[in-house]
Parts: structure tokens; sequence; C-alpha cells
């Protein structure tokens, strides 16, 4: 039944809850089972307790997660987070911090710039957040304390370059909005190849003319030319070449059309294995890890679609989408304006909400406006992935701040935290605004691949 109060109420009960700490997942699926009861009761259909379970929310329920269990694109989700896990735990990251921070010992902030190389080489091998930051948190953090760094400038560094997870590819977040808005996982990853380096660069460039103009927050280290050049160049071998290889072979067998998506992942999974047994680092115990850590994540991103679906569709159904579209329609907008109020929507929502509530609830409502405003999708999907960054640098729920406050303890407050993160996210609002004025930096790439992009 169409009852658009019902469905409004059903969105702000769900943000509210949410707030309050219930799981997203398990969320989603007792509202849409409870309003969808409500929505698709029949009057007079219940007649004895036997026939209470008579009703279309539980076929729904069914079909989504069988629809979820059959995806072929959200194949490729366990492979990149087991391939994520076991560059985690094969102490990779560990020398690759390392050698970048002796290559960039003479430039101002090098450990800050190393740990933004870091960072954005592990998302690409990651695509996770949480575990970018946490270890970075662990390796990067002790030793700018050592070289007395700032608190909150090495906090802001470290919670910036562990975000870049969700945007460069392979990124988790691109492959569920490809299985959301039905769009092609190739095209996605090349039009977020520009935007993802663009932002990793005005990062390092921040810490530059930061470093430079104020030293005292980044002292440069002392000079030692008991490392020779030659040895620099060796650790770099030995430590970055080999992980960027893997993640050129992966990506680049995709955006090559050489192989799909899951089967790069698969790849990226097993040269992960193989990078750690080179390293002597692959032990059982951390391959176990690795593995459970991979089922929990997966199991957790699946439910959370046959929840997101299923609140989707009973929402839909009620006429929470129709509301939200006509009022929108409504306000008459031109194209621009369309996007500056979705884009400001979406960062406000970036306050309370993680990115994948906001991606999974409330993006799908304004994707059938695209074709309205003459809205290219791909750009669109970039402007997002850009935007939901905020997700993770804006207090009060910025977890990229709480995941590194949970690795220190009480080494920061998290009100330094929250101070070092606020220039980067000025960085990223910034970055949206180059892109929506050059459109070329998200489209350029996608279209040179597959071609000029058709409706």
């Amino acid at each position: 039944m169409t009852n658009p109060e019902v469905a409004i109420l059903m969105l702000g009960l769900f943000i509210v809850l949410v707030m309050l700490g219930f799981p997203i997942a398990f969320t989603l699926i007792a509202m849409g089972v409870g309003f969808g009861y409500f929505a698709y009761h029949q009057a007079g259909s219940v007649k004895v307790i036997a026939d209470a379970f008579n009703n279309q929310i539980f076929y729904l329920l069914n079909q989504n997660t069988y629809s979820v269990m059959e995806n072929d694109t959200l194949v490729a989700i366990p492979l990149f987070l087991f391939m994520g896990y076991v560059v985690e735990r094969a102490n990779i990251v560990n020398r690759l911090f390392s050698s970048l921070q002796l290559a960039a010992r003479n430039l101002p902030g090098s450990m800050a710039i190393a740990a933004l190389i870091t960072c954005t080489v592990f998302s690409t091998a990651s695509g996770i957040v949480g575990a970018v930051v946490t270890l970075m948190g662990l390796l990067a953090f002790p030793a700018m304390a050592k070289a007395a760094y700032r608190k909150d400038f090495s906090a802001g560094v470290i919670c910036a370059g562990g975000t870049l997870g969700i945007l460069i590819p392979p990124s988790i977040m691109l492959i569920v909005y490809a299985a959301i808005a039905e769009l092609s996982p190739l095209r996605l990853y090349a039009a977020a190849v520009f935007p993802g380096l663009l932002l990793a660069g005005l990062y390092i460039i921040y810490v530059l003319i930061r470093a430079y103009a104020n030293p005292e927050i980044a002292p440069r280290p002392a000079k030692d030319d008991s490392v020779s050049r030659t040895e620099i160049y060796m650790q770099l071998l030995v430590s970055f070449v080999p992980l960027t290889v893997l993640i050129m072979l992966v990506l680049g067998s995709i955006l090559g059309g050489l192989a799909t998506p899951a089967e790069a992942a698969a790849m990226g999974a097993l040269g992960g294995l193989v990078l750690a047994l080179a390293y002597r680092s692959l032990t059982w115990q951390k391959l176990k890890d690795s593995v459970f850590l991979t089922a929990k994540a997966t199991a957790m991103v699946c439910w959370m679609f046959v929840g997101s679906w299923t609140f989707a569709s009973v929402f839909s159904y009620l006429g929470g989408h129709d509301v939200i579209e006509h009022w929108v329609l409504a306000l008459n907008l031109q194209p621009w304006q369309f996007l500056i109020l979705v884009q400001l929507i979406i960062f406000l929502l970036g306050w309370p909400l993680e990115w994948s509530e906001i991606l999974i609830i409330f993006v799908p409502i304004f994707l059938p406006m695209l074709d309205t405003f003459n809205v290219n999708p791909y750009f669109f999907a970039m402007l997002v992935a850009l935007n939901l960054q905020t997700s993770f640098l804006t207090p009060p729920m910025a977890m990229s701040a709480f995941y590194l406050k949970g690795v220190l303890k009480k080494q920061i407050e998290l009100v330094e935290i929250f101070k070092g993160i606020l220039p980067y996210l000025g960085i990223v609002l910034f970055a949206m605004f180059l892109m929506y004025m050059f459109p070329q930096l998200a489209l350029w790439f996608p279209d040179y691949l597959f071609g000029p992009y058709i409706p």
C-alpha cells in the first residue's frame, strides 16, 4: 500500500536507531521486515495464527538473499579483502614505510609524506579503511612521535591517508556502488584512478607546504650519511616494487579487459600469498586470521546488501522515493544546483553516518533522477565517492579518528585527532570542486579505454 508518511517515519527511525548504535545490517532487515509486514498486509487475510507468516515480505526477503548470493559482481569482495588482510599481516607495509621514509628524508615532513605514500599503496592493495588506519597508527605514529612531530599533524596524515582505500581501485566501495547502481565496475575503476591520485597528491602538497612553512610541527631529521643511495634503492626495490607490480597487474588486467574484477581479485589474492611467502612472513596463524577476517567482513557486507535491498524495496513500495523525487523536481533546479543539493545532503549525512549507510540507503534515492537532469552516472559516482571520504573525516562520527584512537589509546586525545583531520576535510571539498569544474578528470580515462558512455 502507498503510504508516504509511513515511509518517512521508517527512514527517520532507521537513522535514530543507527545513531543509537544498533548493528546496521540487522537494523535494515528488522526495519524492512517490520514495515514491510504492514506494507504488504492484505486486510482480512490473517484469519488464524498459522496465516501470520502469509505475507509477501518474507518472499521478498528470501528473494533478496538469493539475489545477493548469486551476484557475480560481489564475488570480488571476499577476494580483495583476503588480498588486503594477507598483505597487512605479512609485514610488507612495515618494509614499505621504512624504505619510503629513507627515500624522502630530505623533504620537509618526510615521515608524513612517507606515511601518505604508504597509505596510498596499501589502500590500493587493501581497500579496507580500518586496516590501513590502525596499521599505520601502530607503525607510523610512534615513529613520527619519536621524531618530535606534533600529534595532531601526525594523526591527520594517518586518518586522511587511510581513507583513500574507499576511493582508489580496487575499492570495495566501488564494487558495492556498481551493484547498487547497476553500473560497470570496470568503468567505475577507470573513473576513480585520477580522482584518487589527485586527492593523494593534494594531501602530499599540503603536507609539504605546511611542513615547510612551520618546521616545528614536522622537524627535519638529522642528516644521516650512513645510508647510501644504493642501499635506499635496494630497499625500495625489495619493498615498493613487488607490491606495486602486484597492484598494477590486478588493475591492469581489469582495465585492460583481460579479466573480470572477480578474476583479477583471485589473481591478487594468490599474488598476496606469493609475496608473503617470498618475504618469509606466511605462517599458518596469519593465514587463518586472514581467512577468518575475510569471512567476517564478507558476511557483514552480504547481510547489509540483503537488508538494504529489502529496506529500499519497502521504502519505495510505501512511496518514499516518490515523495523525495517530487520534492526535488518541484524545486525546478538546474543540473549544477541538483548536484550541489545532493552532495550537500550526502556531506551532512556523513556527520552521523558511515559511508555504507549513506551509499546503500540514500544514494539510490537520487539515482533515478540523473536522467532527468542529464547527469553522467559515472561522473555522479565519482562525486559521491569523493564526498564519502568526508564520512570518515567529519566529527562527531569520523570513524578514521576512532580507529586511530582505538590503537593509540592514551597516547593522543580524540580532540587532537579531530583537529588534525579538519584540513584534509577542506582538501576533499576542494578536490570535489576541481572535479566539478573539470569533469574529464573522472570521465577521460574510462572513455579512452572503453569508448564514450552511451546511456
